[in-house]
């Protein structure tokens, strides 16, 4: 989920140039005040069972 949020804030808070640390810190602080008052929920459609098909191959498989 929180790789979820750091791409949503990337896309709508720090796609811009950004000029100082100040600023940097009351656009993020404003995005996410807003962020948490409208309690957008997280649709994960990537479930536990499907990464374990599907990144299967990626994994060794150690014999016991």
């Amino acid at each position: 989920m929180a790789e979820i949020e750091i791409g949503v804030q990337s896309r709508q808070c720090l796609a811009r140039r950004i000029p100082d640390r100040e600023m940097l810190d009351r656009e993020v602080a404003a995005w996410q005040a807003r962020r948490n008052a409208a309690a957008t929920p997280v649709d994960q459609r990537f479930r536990r069972e499907d990464a374990r098909v599907k990144l299967k191959p990626l994994y060794p498989t150690i014999p016991c």
